[in-house]
């Protein structure tokens, strides 16, 4: 059995997570509000109670907006000595350039899309982090900082992982990356990257 580490892992449940199937992967829940009941509480900024090398995949949704830019490569630091040495991220994270094209056209305030409750998230909530949650004192939910592809994916090589795979999902508003702590030809890349991607 694998284990990866949910890192930001909130109320989520691990049949909602693609690619993370149960009969091989085991799951290691991380979060900085103990309301969620997770395994490890903590931050990303601070994850010195996971050993290193000790997971084989990491996985982060919507979680490194939530630290300021000079922060981020304290994350990825993190994240990379945490991973055995075959070890992947996979994190998705909102995409600025498709934000902005509706801010662009002054639809700051207007709805993108819905979540699965049914609630409408607008521009705003995506570059400053979701206005129901912080009006209600949940001020974990404030974003510090936003990426392009190419700004990711360069703090990622910049922190030491070796290949990294992924691109922008428009329809989602989202940037999605697999990022590898080794060296990999092409094709085993896309292999490994293609089940946790958004279809």
């Amino acid at each position: 059995m694998k284990t990866f580490l949910h890192v930001g892992c909130g109320p989520q449940d691990i049949s909602q997570i693609q690619g993370f199937n149960k009969e091989i992967w085991s799951e290691i829940r991380f979060d900085i509000d103990k309301n969620v009941n997770p395994d490890i509480e903590g931050t990303i900024l601070d994850m010195s109670q996971v050993q290193d090398s000790s997971v084989d995949a990491i996985y982060s949704s919507h979680n490194i907006e939530h630290v300021f830019p000079h922060e981020v490569p304290i994350v990825l630091k993190e994240f990379f000595r945490v991973l055995k040495e075959d070890g992947i991220v996979v994190l998705c994270c909102p995409d600025l350039q498709t934000v902005c094209e509706a801010v662009v056209n002054d639809k700051l305030l207007e709805p993108l899309y819905k979540t699965s409750n049914g609630i409408p998230i607008s521009p705003i909530d995506i570059l400053y982090g979701w206005r129901l949650p912080i009006a209600q004192g949940n001020e974990y939910m404030a974003h510090k900082g936003g990426f392009t592809y190419s700004v990711l994916d360069n703090a990622f090589s910049e922190a030491g992982f070796k290949a990294r795979y992924g691109g922008r999902n428009p329809g989602n508003f989202e940037l999605f990356i697999v990022a590898f702590k080794q060296e990999l030809p092409e094709d085993k890349i896309r292999e490994i990257a293609n089940p946790f991607f958004p279809h």
